[in-house]
């Protein structure tokens, strides 16, 4: 699973330790989901997609998802 955790952190201008701070993790969890090494659970996800006001769709995009609707079969 893709994610545009790092995008939307600098849209609002957050490092990631104030990133980390404000969703209740350490900000080597925000590395990690950065660097496509963690996913995180639903739970910090809709944490993060509610501190951008977006959907979790627009933050974390189901590779699977993409794939079948570029397959054109």
């Amino acid at each position: 699973m893709k994610n545009k955790l790092k995008v939307f952190r600098a849209m609002y201008e957050l490092t990631q330790e104030q990133l980390a701070d404000q969703v209740g993790v350490t900000r080597q969890t925000i590395v990690a989901i950065e660097k496509n090494k963690y996913l995180p659970s639903l739970g910090l996800a809709f944490k993060i997609a509610r501190l951008f006001n977006v959907k979790i769709e627009d933050v974390f995009i189901d590779e699977a998802e993409t794939e079948n609707g570029t397959d054109g079969n």
